[in-house]
This record gives structure tokens, sequence and C-alpha cells, in this order.
């Protein structure tokens, strides 16, 4: 037979209350510890997930300022219309400043006091020539060249560039030794003695050629005035020897009355 079982409605009520208190009470606990694995790896996750901070700008580099050279005074101004006056400024300032250095200053000044000096010495020459004092007339020698046959009064009846132009390879081969001569000497002595002790040759260093050779047996005091007027009679005579070259190659091209 079926045994039938009763509920006392206390009980149950007791049960219910009991079974409230629990739950309440549990929502109040601490959740417990996370694995240190799966913290780990959220942590991991988390440092992905944010950005990754942006380079640090370089700093641009400093600009240096633009290095502004001091003016070369050039020595030589031609005196003009009671003052001086400095014709091809604006070269020597692209020469000093732009195109090289003081030193570049001091080449260019030298190569043109030794054409100076070439030109007057063309110059005494040429004249020498048209007005007859050559060596057939003050040379015991009557031959330039015995085993050529050249004589002098040959050469004294041509025009100067004929005469130049007659002188045997020998001849000139000894007037380009003599240049080299003097050329060396420069390269090679400083203060008017041979530098034994430079690793480089005096004339290869940096404003070493100035066309100052050390050679003043007459002991002439050298002032600027002297200087100057070495460098202006060259050009003068770069001028002449121009002139009178053009002249002898293309007769009248000159419009100017020469001596001869």
């Amino acid at each position: 037979s079926n045994r039938l079982v009763h509920y006392n409605p206390f009980t149950m009520k007791l049960s219910l209350s009991i079974l409230a208190l629990a739950t309440a009470a549990n929502a109040f606990v601490a959740p417990a510890n996370k694995p240190a694995g799966m913290a780990l790896r959220m942590s991991e996750e988390a440092a992905e997930a944010e950005p990754e901070p942006e380079p640090a700008a370089e700093p641009e580099p400093e600009v240096p300022l633009m290095q502004i050279k001091e003016k070369v005074p050039c020595f030589g101004a031609t005196p003009l219309l009671g003052g001086e006056k400095f014709i091809g400024e604006n070269y020597w300032d692209k020469i000093t400043l732009e195109w090289g250095s003081e030193a570049t200053g001091q080449f260019v000044q030298a190569a043109e006091l030794k054409h100076g000096r070439s030109a007057m010495i063309a110059t005494v020459g040429f004249a020498f020539h048209k007005l007859g004092l050559t060596f057939n007339n003050i040379s015991p020698h009557e031959y330039l060249s015995v085993t050529q046959g050249i004589k002098f009064a040959d050469l004294q009846a041509m025009s100067p560039i004929d005469a130049i132009h007659a002188v045997p390879p020998e001849g000139l081969a000894q007037m380009f030794a003599a240049i080299g001569i003097v050329e060396i000497f420069e390269l090679t002595h400083k203060n008017g003695k041979l530098a034994e002790d430079e690793t480089v040759a005096p004339g290869l260093q940096p404003g070493g050629l100035t066309g100052d050779l050390g050679w003043n047996p007459l002991q002439i005091k050298v002032t600027d005035r002297r200087r100057l007027v070495e460098l202006q009679n060259g050009r003068a005579a770069m001028f002449a020897i121009s002139a009178w070259v053009a002249n002898e190659a293309v007769s009248g091209s000159v419009p100017l009355p020469l001596p001869w």
C-alpha cells in the first residue's frame, strides 16, 4: 500500500528561510583567486591591446651659420685720376673668396708678376731688334749656330717673329732650360736658401710662390713703391708686346704710330 507522506508546514518555511539566508551570504563572499597562468595571459593580452608609444622625433640638425670670409686686400691697385682704381676687383673677390683663398690670390699675383717680367724682357728684345742693336753688331761671334750655318746677321735681316722661328731647336731648348732653372730655384728655395728640411717643396705649399726669388745682389731696399712700379711696368709691357707682335703679324692691325 502506498504510504502517504505528511509535510509539516512549519518545517518547510524554516528550510526555505535558511536557504534564502545562505544565498544572500554567498553574495558577499570575495571571488576566488584566478590561476596564475590565466592572470599572466590576461596581462599580456592587455599589453598587446595598448597602443605602442610613438618614437620621439629626432632633433633637427643645426644649420651652421653662413661663414662670411673677410675681403682679401690686393696689392697693385692702379693709380688713376688722383686715386687708386682696382680694375677687376669683382674677379679678385671671386678668386680669393669663392673659388679659392688668400693663398690662391698670392699665386695669381705671382703669375701676373712673372708674366710682366717676361713681357718686359720680350719688349726690350723686340725693340733692340727693330733698332738694329743685334748680336751681329755687338757680339764678337759671327754665327748663332755653326753646325746649322745660321749667322746673327741673317737673323737681323728678318722680322722679330721670323727670327725666333729661325732659331734652331737646340737654341730654343737652351731658353726653356734657363727658364726651368729659375722656376726650380723658386720651388726649392725659401728666403734665398735651399729648403733642405722641408718635406714638401716651398713652392708647392699654399702661398709658396710669390715671385720673390730672394736675389738682390745690389742690396736695393724693396719698398711698396718699387714693387708697384715693377708691377705697373710689367702690365704696360704685356700690352706693348701684344700690340707689337700683332702689328708685325698683321700689318696695320694696331692703329697707333710705332717708332719703326
